[in-house]
């Protein structure tokens, strides 16, 4: 297995990003880094049907003290949308946490929005040493405090959907009267009509075997909880069930929708950075050259 390539572009705030593609076990993962190389590192993991970029308004807020590492899981974005295996969520959190070997990361504080927040707390399961603590934003805790649109609303013989049918289905991810960017939107068309319903399957799955709080109560680990009181995907007031997992700390945004990552940046950047340094992660034992000269460099 080769090293990962990459290639510096400039995000939002004027700073390098660098973008990689890893080849992994279900096909090659593409991430990016901002911020020092040496600081403490932060994971930051999308929900179903987006990508790294749904992060974009919040990264440069949070680059001044972490090492910020975005990856597109399995059947998104510019990462493998294979045909087979991979899309299962404990398959999902085991390629993230090979991604974090593979660049020498040993250590991080782990977020997820939404449905990421599923791949996230896979992780912790699966690497306890890995994982530092853990953020949730807008994730469901069971299927019952689920309020959205049935996924089916969209079927493989209208695949690729056309934008007024993504915007549709895509609406209730924000507050009222949001107007959903355009690269999100296409993001959503670039997925396979499989990789699509594959992930949604997986999401369902993972939940209804056990419910979140359930997963998160043995693990022992920091747990902070952010949810927009306006979401329209999940009853808000289902985020208190949260508080069944020892000292989780549970924060309402006034105001937020289902992604306040991308609907208040500023508000849920103050509230990582407060947590993160709160429980933060060591910083990385390997530097980047010495986790590519063990990936054959």
């Amino acid at each position: 297995m080769g090293p990962p390539h990459g290639r510096p572009l400039a995000n939002g705030g004027g700073a390098a990003t660098e973008h990689s593609v890893l080849p992994l076990e279900y096909g090659d993962i593409h991430l990016c880094q901002d911020g020092p190389r040496h600081a403490p590192a932060l994971l930051l993991i999308h929900g179903s049907a987006a990508t790294t970029r749904s992060w974009d308004p919040l990264v440069p807020l949070l680059t001044g003290s972490h090492r910020v590492v975005r990856i597109d899981l399995l059947g998104h974005g510019r990462s493998a949308q294979p045909v087979g295996p991979g899309y299962e969520v404990p398959d999902q959190g085991r390629t993230v946490g090979a991604a974090l070997d593979r660049l020498g990361i040993e250590q991080a504080v782990v977020v997820g929005h939404s449905s990421g927040g599923y791949t996230a707390t896979a992780l912790a399961e699966q690497r306890p040493d890995l994982v530092t603590a853990l953020v949730l934003i807008n994730t469901g805790p069971a299927l019952e405090a689920f309020t959205g649109p049935e996924t089916t609303s969209i079927g493989p013989e209208q695949w690729p959907p056309t934008d007024a049918q993504i915007r549709h289905f895509a609406s209730t991810g924000f507050r009222e009267g949001y107007r959903i960017p355009q690269e999100l939107v296409d993001d959503m068309r670039g997925m396979s009509f499989h990789s699509f319903a594959a992930t949604m399957r997986a999401s369902t799955a993972y939940l209804a075997q056990r419910t979140l709080p359930d997963r998160l109560k043995p693990l022992g680990k920091p747990l902070q909880v952010v949810f927009g009181d306006q979401d329209r995907r999940w009853r808000p007031s289902s985020a208190a069930d949260y508080r069944a997992v020892p000292d989780a700390k549970v924060t309402y945004l006034p105001g937020a929708g289902h992604s306040p990552i991308l609907e208040d940046p500023p508000r849920t950047a103050e509230l990582l950075l407060a947590f993160a340094r709160a429980f933060p992660a060591t910083h990385t034992t390997r530097t980047h050259q010495a986790a590519q000269t063990d990936q054959g460099d």
